[in-house]
């Protein structure tokens, strides 16, 4: 009988990016759970490179770079923000 693959690795960063709307710096705090590695220069990088954005689209592209399950937390205007893009 196979045996399911159980490892997993965690990933966390914390990045700011300016609202579209009204310019404020907003800080978030990614999350990503993947069986794959990933590499840490690559999340840098990538979340270097968002220097402005919708949460949750910035959730979609994030899961679309690196996969895995992610979650994403931020406060805009004292309203809490968290966003999960599950693989699969």
């Amino acid at each position: 009988m196979p045996t399911e693959n159980r490892s997993s690795n965690t990933y966390r960063q914390t990045f700011a990016a300016n609202c579209p709307s009204d310019g404020e710096v907003i800080v978030y705090t990614l999350e990503i759970r993947s069986q794959s590695m990933i590499r840490v220069e690559h999340i840098r990088t990538a979340t270097a490179l968002i220097k402005q954005g919708w949460h949750e689209q910035i959730a979609d592209q994030l899961a679309e770079q690196f996969g895995g399950d992610q979650v994403i937390e931020a406060v805009h205007d004292g309203v809490e923000i968290e966003t999960v893009r599950l693989s699969g």
